[in-house]
């Protein structure tokens, strides 16, 4: 009886052994894969901080000063109402943003040049018209909207100096800085956006009533909420996005001698693309997000509904959210403009260039390119001049709005139809339900379009 117990105790003892060993074991592999990925955490980030480009630039140029004016409108104007379109139009913008990227990447060929290859001139000639003059009022707001922006940190300072500094600090970089430096200028200006994450977290904001205002859509019949429907499509689904994303996906293939590639290297080229395009897009309505439920739990809160622009939207939330919101949302106008006047000037001198067959691109001096700088250079002129002729900043975002929603619905049909064609594409053409959601965006617009005509007419 005593040697079968001291078999058995013998047996225990091996077994808890073995145990202790195996915890010690998984605790050991536990603790040196945290720790691997404590290490690895850094060269993670970096990578992804690696791929991210053009699109990360052309998201984040989305919120534009114009744009955080319209996001500010719509929080102040409806509260929450409007949120659920940050969620909505997500994945819209990123499969046609990724579209554009890949024509970019397979052909070689910016938006309008493939166009002007496989369509119809007069279409594209059009197309274009209305593009720059879109662009040009743009850049005139956003301009003018910088310039009161800075004068809320900085009063006492011209508004006429400011917009000229601006303006002509801009279209400098543009000619003069070696497009290598100058994209890594607008990957860090992307940044800038966060300003609006976190003026987010400085106010008292009710998160359950965001959180059902995102996922179930209060939807409003009056002319006011379909005309901000309208303005927030075209304001976030805009012509000038498709036609950099393209010019610059060419433009990264040329800096990085990617021109010629195996299968395997365009294969990963795209992997990287999608990255990048769908992380910029995020960032550009979590950034829409943010702006309406900051205006919405404000400016909405407080009676203030009707905000004419993006500065008056700053200077709204100083008595309402303290000095340090204020500051951050007038940096984050500031910011923006730097990026997106770039991106505005910069898309019309590709589609202009590309169109008539002119020589074009950031990464030639100008000496090599005087035409397309000089599209960039007028642009950036009338831009300035649009400040001192009396007209309306809130008059130009209309106009605007008005030629992008008559150009986009046109430009979306070439950029659906060229990226779902095998003889174009090959075997990157548009797979099933990227089509179904391309085609869908377009009848959208054209709806959204032709609503907006409507209503402001």
């Amino acid at each position: 009886m005593t040697n079968e117990f001291n078999n058995e105790y013998n047996k225990f003892k091996d077994f808890e052994k073995r145990v202790e060993h195996s915890v010690e074991d998984v605790v050991k592999r536990g603790v040196n894969e945290v720790v691997r990925d404590i290490e690895s955490a850094p060269k993670n980030i970096k990578k992804f901080w690696h791929v991210l480009g053009p699109g990360l630039t052309t998201g984040a140029s989305d919120d534009d000063p114009s744009g955080i004016a319209t996001y500010s409108q719509a929080g102040a104007r409806f509260g929450f109402g409007l949120t659920w379109l940050a969620l909505f139009t997500f994945p819209l913008m990123s499969t046609v943003q990724e579209m554009c990227a890949r024509i970019g990447i397979v052909t070689g060929q910016g938006l309008a040049a493939n166009i002007r290859t496989h369509y119809s001139k007069k279409a594209l000639y059009f197309s274009t018209l209305l593009l720059i003059s879109a662009n040009i009022f743009n850049i005139g707001a956003n301009l003018g909207a910088m310039a009161k922006g800075f004068q809320l940190i900085f009063p006492g300072i011209s508004f006429a100096l400011l917009v000229i500094l601006f303006g002509v600090t801009s279209l400098a970089l543009q000619v003069y800085t070696p497009y290598e430096k100058y994209a890594r200028y607008l990957k860090y200006l992307a940044l800038i956006l966060l300003s609006y994450v976190v003026t987010a977290f400085l106010v008292d904001i009710d998160w359950g009533i965001v959180l059902r205002s995102l996922v179930v859509p209060s939807i409003e019949f009056s002319k006011d909420y379909f005309i901000m429907l309208c303005a927030i499509l075209g304001t976030t689904i805009s012509p000038y996005l498709f036609f950099w994303q393209t010019s610059q996906e060419v433009e990264e293939k040329i800096l990085h001698n990617h021109v010629l590639e195996t299968p395997e290297e365009m294969d990963e080229e795209i992997k990287d693309m999608r990255v990048d395009v769908w992380s910029g897009m995020f960032l550009s309505n979590l950034v829409m997000f943010f702006i309406i439920i900051v205006c919405a739990a404000t400016l909405n809160a407080s009676g203030i509904t009707n905000i004419d622009d993006a500065s008056q939207a700053a200077a709204a939330l100083r008595p309402l959210a303290g000095d340090f919101a204020f500051v951050l949302f007038a940096v984050g106008i500031i910011g923006t403009g730097m990026l997106a006047i770039p991106v505005l000037a910069g898309s019309a001198a590709y589609a202009v260039s590309e169109s008539f067959g002119w020589r074009f691109g950031l990464y030639r001096k100008l000496k090599e390119a005087y035409a397309f700088y000089g599209v960039i250079a007028l642009s950036v002129a009338v831009g300035i001049l649009l400040n001192f002729v009396g007209l309306d900043p809130i008059k130009a975002l209309i106009y605007s709005a008005v030629a992008n929603g008559v150009v986009a619905p046109v430009v979306l049909f070439f950029i659906v139809s060229m990226s779902s064609k095998e003889a174009i594409m090959g075997k990157y053409k548009n797979k099933s339900l990227s089509k179904w959601v391309g085609w869908g965006t377009v009848v959208l617009m054209s709806l959204a379009a032709i609503g907006a005509i409507v209503a402001i007419f």
